[in-house]
């Protein structure tokens, strides 16, 4: 199982012309088929008089679920670039839909697939990047007296304050790489003289 992935960091529209043709590239980031075919019904709606609205998208972690479809345009020069694209850039939970309007110049098929391929990488670059990881989130709980120095510390660290909560004692959720479980037990029990009290909650991805 990976414990890392990329996707896509906003939803957005980039647009590039390549001879007169006009080509729009919707990203977002997506969690489910289902969303990302809203994604691309949504893409429709909003240029109707396009001739066509390729796209691709992959899902999952591990990116086992990869779809494509070059709607109407040769196949193979819209959908399976577009779709390189995002493995290439090992990006998942991300779909990509590119709206083309025709400009009236043929490209042939090797310029559509440099075509579809360019606007994918092109907002890719401009909306960018985020990493997710799989963490194991713990319950730290110290008393009052040692609460700010490990919420300080916990805040300079690797391991991400995922929430707080004060009352008998000070308790933070904190995440921890499935790797390093042991490195973090042995740092905060240096850091709290062993005076901390940790519960596992569970695994969550993070951003």
């Amino acid at each position: 199982m990976t414990d890392r992935y990329l996707s896509v960091a906003k939803t957005g529209v980039h647009e590039i012309e390549i001879r007169r043709s006009r080509f729009l590239c919707a990203l977002a980031p997506v969690e489910t088929e289902e969303a990302a075919r809203e994604v691309i019904a949504e893409r429709r709606r909003a240029d109707p008089a396009a001739r066509h609205h390729c796209h691709a998208f992959v899902l999952g972690p591990d990116g086992r679920t990869q779809r494509s479809s070059d709607d109407g345009e040769p196949a193979g020069t819209a959908g399976t670039p577009m779709l390189e694209v995002l493995r290439r850039r090992e990006l998942t939970n991300t779909v990509a839909v590119v709206t083309r309007y025709f400009g009236g110049v043929l490209l042939g098929a090797g310029g559509l697939i440099r075509a579809y391929s360019q606007a994918v990488a092109e907002a890719a670059d401009v909306f960018g990047v985020i990493e997710s990881r799989r963490l194991e989130v713990f319950e730290v709980s110290v008393d009052y007296g040692r609460a700010g120095r490990l919420e300080s510390d916990l805040r300079d660290s690797k391991y991400p304050v995922q929430g707080t909560r004060y009352d008998e004692s000070a308790t933070f959720e904190v995440g921890v790489p499935v790797a390093g479980l042991d490195e973090f037990t042995s740092w905060l029990a240096d850091l709290t003289g062993g005076a901390a009290v940790t519960e596992r909650i569970g695994e969550r991805w993070v951003r």
